[in-house]
């Protein structure tokens, strides 16, 4: 018996350090909004019931090969539910370039037609709110470490995942956590 409620008290335990939502969602996704790359507003509200793919991007970085990758999975499951938004961020100073420079880089070199933020920060004080609420309800993994990490946003408007920037957004891993999200 005591064995029994030992194992139980550690597996509470566990379950409790190791969660990975935190937050009691006071605000969901759609209650946020960003300004466009093209200068209008983008509501996460438009969005609703829909999974939102939040990816901070940089034009002159390793990863920046990966916009082809989320233009691929925009284009195959847009009809689907997903909406693919990228957020151009310099806190990692690969992505100096005006609004319009990230605008022309993205669609010429890889043909992008997701969304996109204008240039935002993601990470600190100066943090995007809709950052901020990420890493309160989230934690630490809803923290970009670097640029291209994933945020997916379930239909519910809540954190279900998270990426880091290794991860592809046309890996088998990523692709079977929007697909679960979209069910």
């Amino acid at each position: 018996m005591k064995n029994k409620i030992k194992k139980n008290l550690l597996i509470i335990m566990f379950t409790m350090f190791t969660s990975t939502s935190f937050g009691e969602y006071d605000k969901i996704a759609y209650e946020f909004s960003f300004e466009g790359i093209d200068g209008n507003p983008i509501k996460l509200k438009q969005f609703e019931n829909k999974v939102i793919v939040v990816i901070n991007v940089a034009s002159k970085c390793g990863f920046t090969k990966q916009y082809e990758d989320m233009q691929d999975v925009w284009v195959k499951y847009q009809k689907k539910g997903i909406v693919m938004l990228g957020a151009p961020s310099n806190d990692f100073n690969q992505e100096s370039g005006t609004r319009k420079e990230i605008k022309t880089f993205c669609e010429s070199k890889f043909g992008i037609t997701f969304p996109m933020t204008d240039k935002i920060s993601v990470k600190g004080d100066n943090a995007h709110p809709f950052y901020k609420w990420a890493k309160e309800n989230y934690g630490k993994k809803a923290i970009p470490k670097w640029n291209f990490h994933k945020i997916i946003i379930g239909r519910d408007g809540k954190i279900t995942d998270t990426f880091s920037s290794i991860t592809k957004p046309t890996s088998k891993k990523f692709i079977n956590a929007i697909e679960k999200a979209l069910k």
